[in-house]
């Protein structure tokens, strides 16, 4: 009997079935091919159908190709992907429910991608985060992979182009994650921004933009606050 009679034979119960081990033969089934293939698909609806079915799988948990191709999908354009991209991608940083952390290959794999990661990919994972709150620990977890994080995060605080709802969350992830290179820079926009704020009192109606720039101020204390602690 060959291995494809042993391993692709339909009575098989389930697509993986990996048991305790932290790698195995699941590299010859080719339906994790199949879904990997899917990730890239034109088509909106393949997309969609793959990612959910490898979140019903061990896949990128065991093989660094597989977490990898996910990686390269955080800018997904199709939000309820990206966001199903980016809670596999946390929970790969998370042991199993029984208690077994991903395979060393691929730690090492998503922790070298993420490492070289910048504005776009950690944009994209902001706008998740006002529609879907839940995705907050699994970002922080990814970002904190990141050390270039800090900078970009202030950068998207400190662009008037970027939603105020983003802008918060980039702050938030600052303080969150503790970028202490990071202080500085949230030093200098706290500042601009009280100084700004205390000009346009005297006036009737503030701007919008300053009603929104006032709006950060506390979030930026915090930030603050939590970083600079003993």
């Amino acid at each position: 009997m060959d291995l494809d009679e042993v391993f692709l034979k339909p009575s098989q119960p389930v697509l993986f079935d990996l048991g305790d081990t932290s790698s195995g033969m699941v590299e010859l089934f080719p339906g994790v091919w199949h879904l990997c293939e899917g990730l890239i698909s034109a088509d909106i609806a393949i997309r969609r159908s793959s990612v959910e079915q490898l979140l019903g799988t061990q896949a990128a948990r065991l093989l660094p190709m597989v977490a990898y191709l996910l990686a390269t999908r955080i800018t997904e354009p199709d939000f309820e992907i990206r966001a199903k991209v980016v809670f596999l991608l946390g929970e790969i940083l998370l042991p199993d429910q029984q208690g077994r952390p991903a395979a060393d290959s691929v730690r090492q794999c998503l922790n070298a991608y993420l490492a070289q990661i910048r504005t776009r990919q950690i944009y994209a994972m902001l706008q998740l985060l006002p529609r879907e709150p839940d995705l907050e620990p699994g970002v922080a977890r990814l970002l904190n992979v990141c050390p270039y994080a800090g900078n970009q995060l202030a950068d998207i605080l400190s662009s008037r182009k970027v939603p105020l709802e983003i802008r918060r969350y980039a702050v938030r992830m600052i303080g969150l994650v503790g970028y202490l290179d990071a202080i500085p820079a949230l030093e200098r926009q706290l500042a601009r921004l009280e100084t700004r704020l205390h000009g346009q009192q005297s006036l009737a109606f503030a701007p919008v933009d300053m009603v929104e720039d006032a709006a950060l101020i506390p979030d930026i204390r915090r930030a603050l606050a939590f970083l600079q602690s003993p």
